[in-house]
């Protein structure tokens, strides 16, 4: 599963440029420090970067599970998705909900997401994630170092329990899908997953171990040391929202409130933000957001040695250097509703069900995945700008593959052939 990446030479002095990256999430820092080891200048942009202060929790990189997750090659929509969603609306400890006055706005999104969940289609977008989650460790490994950031990884696999045969039955569908696309895992009956977690609520049947699946122990200790990389580097990270971007005739205009910032080329990495930014270019790219909450539980981070999901639950509980975050959920409402504290209610329920010695949670949080219907990101050129390029919409597997999709970002930048078809990831494909 785990493929080289061929090594990206510096490009000559005449080739190089200067780079604007729009946003500062793992994608955009990641992105930031390949096209830099190509020998480009590159400021970040982001109105809320992560330089050391309080409002750095507005990211979604802040809160996320902060799992590298290998095994994520089947997508959101698979077959039959259309008939399991009432049971998980219904059930007050299920994964999903809606913010149903959000719903209009979401038919287009919705459609797609249906058309992608037919059984051809499931193994086309399995087959593109696994293409990419091959690579994916390849391209952290060398920016980890450079950030100095390798005492931050636990390599103790996933896990994934069921609580019945025939949940576990009904599961096999995907981890076959898994498997044929060269997914590690071991199948455990309740013995093993005692042994494993002994702190575990006895309520689980059988598990999957997802050996190749690692943790950073700190996502904003991560986002803080890739900052100090790109600024090591002779990057620059600026405080600003940028609300619009044109073309000139040196270059790329960045509109940042009043001012306007010129770059020979852009990168949209504004994560569930970059919807506004396309249409400004004039691209209509079918991006939309998946609300995800975590609640933090400072006592517990022993009480675990690995990622721990019920997929029936959809949270993750990881132990990290601050305890154990439960994170995870999927709330349908876009970016303006406001907090959802039955949400967060939902996960500090399931954690006290599943994990009864956690105590209680003191930090509650509300981040945006950007997310396409067919659980592929974005990865390309603007039709209109060709000198924009994007990269956003990883949904559940932004960590995973922001290192990997900066360095597809720094080959088409170069214009080199990228290690990875990037087809299937074109902005228009819908």
């Amino acid at each position: 599963m785990n493929k080289p990446l061929p090594e990206l030479q510096p490009l000559p002095d005449a080739e190089r440029r200067h780079l604007a990256v729009v946003g500062a999430g793992l994608v955009g820092l990641c992105t930031a420090l390949w096209l830099q080891r190509m020998g480009h200048r590159v400021t970040i942009i982001d109105p809320a970067p992560p330089l050391g202060d309080a409002s750095y929790r507005q990211a979604c990189s802040y809160g996320n599970a902060c799992t590298f997750a290998p095994h994520g090659v089947v997508p959101v929509a698979t077959s039959g998705v259309i008939w399991r969603v009432p049971g998980m609306l219904l059930n007050p400890l299920g994964p999903l909900a809606i913010v149903w006055r959000y719903l209009p706005h979401l038919v287009p999104w919705l459609r797609a997401f249906l058309a992608s969940s037919t059984k051809a289609e499931v193994e086309r977008i399995a087959g593109t994630l696994a293409a990419l989650l091959s690579h994916a460790d390849a391209a952290w490994q060398p920016l980890v170092m450079q950030a100095g950031a390798e005492g931050l990884k636990r390599h103790d696999g996933c896990l994934y329990l069921y609580k019945s045969e025939a949940q576990f039955r009904t599961a096999d569908a995907e981890n076959a899908l898994r498997e044929r696309h060269g997914v590690a895992m071991d199948r455990l009956e309740r013995a093993d997953i005692q042994n494993m977690e002994p702190h575990l609520a006895p309520l689980y049947h059988k598990g999957v171990l997802f050996r190749d699946a690692y943790v950073f122990s700190s996502p904003k200790q991560l986002a803080f040391a890739l900052a100090q990389a790109v600024i090591n580097g002779n990057g620059e990270i600026v405080r600003g929202e940028v609300s619009g971007i044109e073309p000139r005739d040196n270059g790329i205009c960045l509109r940042i409130a009043d001012t306007e910032f010129l770059a020979d080329h852009a990168v949209v990495a504004a994560g569930a933000h970059s919807r506004k930014l396309t249409a400004s270019i004039g691209d209509r790219v079918l991006l939309d957001t998946e609300r995800g909450y975590h609640v933090l539980f400072p006592q517990a981070g022993h009480l675990l040695s690995r990622p721990v999901c019920y997929p029936e639950h959809g949270f993750y509980m990881v132990p990290m250097a601050d305890g154990l975050r439960a994170a995870g959920t999927v709330e349908l409402g876009g970016l303006a509703a406001p907090f959802n504290p039955r949400r967060t209610a939902m996960i500090r329920d399931g954690v006290k069900m599943l994990l009864p010695a956690a105590g209680q949670g003191s930090d509650e949080w509300l981040g945006f995945r950007p997310s396409m219907p067919d659980s592929l990101p974005v990865i390309g050129s603007s039709r209109h700008l060709p000198r924009v390029t994007y990269a956003f919409g990883h949904g559940h597997l932004g960590l995973t593959l922001s290192a990997l999709t900066g360095y597809l970002v720094s080959q088409l930048v170069a214009g080199l052939a990228p290690a990875v078809d990037l087809a299937p990831l074109r902005p228009d494909r819908f």
